[in-house]
């Protein structure tokens, strides 16, 4: 069973090269970007762009680079080149080693590629995989890059939604990267409505989907067994759903967690809005940890990232699968397109 809508392109090309953020030099990200764009023709891969430090990609990769200064100049490097937009130098930075250098390139390829996509110079922009300790340690104050494009997109936290995507599962975490004690008191029937709003109308606007089924995921085991192990499904979700529902979305639970996700449930609604982190993205890295994409719905731009990290471990080590980088571009292209021939 695959989920309809997921990646899939949209007619003819007609948006901009895309923004691929390369995360930290000293992760995967460089080496996946350049598999990417190796495996151009083989996925359909619209024109995209690297922007990071291109001494990173030497390092892990021998194939062809075309130095950029524009994104205008990425579409006639596309086909012979992988087009890299320079920032900055992060200096001898090693494979595995990161480093305040290596953060500091991240963190201003990130700010690079959302200004351009913001400025409607990049079609869309893929975020590389960045370390959150490293990015601590420079001074970065967001939960994520998440946070840190909604900011920069003049949108609210509560506005902004992080959408986990593969091709037989779609999840949305209600609470990101909070404590699990600090989940409870994180719910409120304000907070999911907003988010079933904004996860309703990401989906119509990115994947075309005219009429999202949005299922809820209960907090307690069994979903709470009617309040006898917690009240927060009768108090909280079930309310809020009530409330989406009165809006004309087609919203439905709170199910018990580990019913949600077998072949014959997903069958049955097209994302799962889960209480806590965990609980939405064990389900989708067990299935889909190759693929699966993390998109921002809510934005004024498309921002899609492979959802893994940065690996360090095998960084350099030419073993990195590139296969969430290439579904991420090719889910932001599909957005992107979507948007363009919706006039959004």
């Amino acid at each position: 069973m695959r989920l309809s809508n997921i990646a899939d392109p949209v007619g003819e090309r007609t948006i901009r090269p895309l923004a691929v953020s390369m995360g930290d030099s000293a992760g995967v990200g460089p080496e996946i970007t350049a598999k990417a764009w190796k495996a151009r023709a083989l996925h359909s891969l619209a024109p995209f762009f690297a922007v990071g430090d291109p001494r990173a990609v030497a390092k892990v990769w021998d194939g062809p680079v075309a130095s950029i200064t524009d994104p205008e100049e990425a579409n006639a490097a596309f086909d012979h080149a992988l087009p890299v937009l320079a920032v900055g130098d992060a200096g001898d930075v090693t494979p595995g080693v990161p480093d305040d250098r290596s953060a500091r390139i991240a963190l201003h390829s990130l700010e690079l590629a959302v200004g351009l996509a913001s400025a409607g110079a990049a079609g869309g922009v893929v975020t590389g995989p960045v370390s959150k300790a490293q990015l601590y340690g420079i001074g970065f104050t967001h939960p994520g890059q998440t946070e840190f494009v909604a900011e920069r997109c003049g949108v609210s936290g509560e506005n902004a939604v992080m959408m986990l995507a593969g091709p037989t599962l779609r999840v949305v975490p209600l609470t990101v990267h909070i404590a699990v004690a600090d989940v409870p008191s994180s719910l409120s029937i304000e907070m999911i409505v907003a988010k079933g709003r904004v996860t309703a109308r990401g989906l119509l606007r990115n994947f075309g989907i005219e009429r999202p089924r949005l299922a809820f995921a209960g907090l307690n085991p069994h979903a709470g067994e009617g309040g006898a192990i917690g009240r927060e499904e009768i108090d909280i979700i079930a309310p809020a759903i009530e409330l989406l529902r009165a809006e004309g979305i087609d919203a439905v639970g709170p199910f018990a967690a580990d019913t949600m996700f077998h072949a014959r449930a997903r069958a049955g609604y097209d994302v799962a809005l889960c209480p806590y982190h965990d609980q939405a993205l064990v389900p989708i890295k067990t299935l889909h940890f190759d693929e699966g994409v993390n998109i921002t719905l809510g934005l004024p731009i498309v921002r899609t990232s492979p959802d893994h990290g940065t690996a360090f471990g095998i960084a350099g080590k030419d073993q990195a699968h590139p296969g969430a980088m290439i579904a991420a571009i090719r889910m932001a292209a599909s957005a992107a397109q979507r948007r363009a021939e919706a006039g959004a």
